[in-house]
């Protein structure tokens, strides 16, 4: 599975894959979304029956895997940490590969909308201001950062167990994350006051500490030390858990989306939290099934867009916001082409204009500051 620069090759196809699959996501909330500005906010609405279905497929069946792919790529190369690396340096290494590209992109999303009138300059002061404690209204993909900063610091806490922990121990874990990653839906039709939340308590409930993208970290452990089963098997488990994961999230969507009628966005995409069953399910199947490629290279094509990857990631929204209204046209009911063609045509030009910008960015010095990625 590894090239002779000791690059894992079937994780470079998850980079591309998942990269594309957040553009997919992104493309289609032009088709619920009930604003001009093309990305789902607190209400949505369905124009007709077929970006009902088309949205429920592209976004729900196949994007929700995206960001989890993204967090187990994560853990499966960094857990555990090297014995010679102390907290403090891994600490150094990480967040000087990732906060120079995000902090960059948190103030291009802030002004550089600006010269093409996509927001005001009272809009821009406001998400200035707030910069230190979230991300600006224009960069919503950009929530990613924040939960993914959150698996690095806790790497270094977790590691020496993982290392040590037998997989039964890890397997115990994996089962009450599992368990956890139901509390989304019990929370939403049971009781918003579960096991311990409660006003003055309202996050820290029981599974709170076995829950969350520790659960994809642990997993991306437990599969590369512990899970030692033939490529037959992983193909057939893989595909199973895949399907069915896909089956139930676009179904939800589907069902939840009446055509015409605004819907609270929250309740439209009741299923699609990253850490439900369903999710955790079309994930680990997925996973599965890119650990099977066996080749001892990926092409070079492969390879280059992977390292661009994380780049390509920050700066998509700024191609996808103005590609999306050409096809769009202002009317989500009649695009410019048919719905199932839309999507992924917006997708696919907007992944094709950040790999061409990604590479041309990566030939200026100091490339690894803007997009995570020096050439060599």
């Amino acid at each position: 599975m590894m090239a002779d620069n000791r690059r894992i090759v079937f994780i470079d196809y998850i980079r591309v894959t998942a990269c594309f699959l957040v553009m997919l996501v992104h493309a289609s909330e032009n088709f619920y979304a009930a604003d001009a500005s093309g990305l789902a906010g607190n209400v949505s609405m369905l124009a007709n029956e077929a970006n009902r279905f088309w949205v429920a497929f592209y976004d729900g069946g196949l994007g929700r895997i995206s960001v989890p792919l993204f967090m187990i790529v994560s853990a499966f190369l960094l857990v555990p940490m090297r014995p010679d690396i102390s907290m403090r340096g891994f600490y150094r290494h990480r967040f000087r590969r990732i906060l120079p590209p995000t902090c960059c992109f948190l103030l291009l999303y802030t002004f550089l909308p600006l010269l093409w009138g996509q927001m005001t300059w009272e809009q821009s002061l406001h998400d200035f201001l707030l910069l230190p404690f979230n991300f600006p209204s224009m960069a919503g993909h950009l929530w990613f950062m924040y939960p993914l900063i959150s698996l690095y610091l806790i790497i270094p806490v977790v590691s020496p167990w993982l290392e040590k922990a037998p997989a039964k121990d890890e397997r115990l874990f994996l089962y009450l994350f599992a368990l956890s990653t139901f509390v989304p839906w019990l929370t939403r039709f049971v009781s918003a006051d579960l096991w311990g939340n409660c006003f003055w308590n309202p996050y820290f409930g029981m599974l709170y500490y076995c829950s969350g993208y520790l659960g994809y970290l642990v997993l991306a452990h437990y599969i590369r030390f512990h899970l030692h089963w033939s490529r037959a098997r992983r193909i057939q488990t893989g595909t199973l858990c895949l399907t069915a994961g896909v089956l139930f999230t676009g179904a939800s969507f589907w069902v939840a989306g009446v055509p015409g009628r605004l819907i609270e966005t929250p309740m439209l995409e009741w299923s699609w939290e990253f850490c439900t069953p369903n999710v955790l399910c079309a994930t680990f199947g997925a996973f599965l099934l890119f650990t099977c490629i066996r080749k001892p290279q990926a092409p070079r094509w492969v390879t280059e867009l992977s390292q661009l990857s994380f780049g390509m990631y920050l700066m998509h929204l700024f191609f996808l916001s103005n590609i999306a209204p050409v096809f769009v046209g202002g009317d989500p009911a009649h695009p410019l082409v048919p719905v199932y063609v839309a999507i992924p045509c917006i997708a696919l030009l907007t992944f094709a204009a950040c790999a061409v910008t990604g590479k041309l960015l990566s030939f200026l010095p100091g490339s690894e500051w803007l997009i995570g990625y020096k050439r060599k």
